[in-house]
């Protein structure tokens, strides 16, 4: 079964971190991008970073510097690791697989929230 399956998130103070996991099932995990995306409420879904199955990687403004990508292949997983988290970090945050090829791949989320 293809999936994707987040974990880590949930309720932290302003200023600190969370890790958050991708785990990929089901498909060839090396040869697929990894993306992390995160949606608030009332806001458009937004992409937060990128990891390139070479390990190229890119970030959105807001969390450059503070925000980490990065991906295991032999374990077939995908991370972000978030440091110096703000209020406005809180969101439901996805993991996504895509490739040039095939359709997209999207995990459940999973919930960040920041509040004092």
């Amino acid at each position: 079964q293809v999936q994707l399956v987040e974990s880590g998130g949930g309720s932290v103070q302003p200023g600190g971190s969370l890790r958050l996991s991708c785990a990929a099932s089901g498909f060839n995990f090396p040869r697929w991008n990894m993306n992390w995306y995160r949606q608030s409420p009332g806001k458009e879904r937004e992409l937060v970073a990128r990891i390139t199955t070479v390990d190229t990687t890119d970030y959105g403004i807001s969390v450059r510097g503070r925000f980490t990508i990065s991906r295991d292949d032999a374990k077939n997983m995908a991370y972000l690791q978030m440091n110096s988290l703000k209020t406005e970090d809180s969101a439901v945050y996805y993991c996504k697989a895509d490739n040039p090829w095939l359709r997209d791949i999207w995990g459940q989320g999973t919930q960040v929230t920041v509040s004092p």
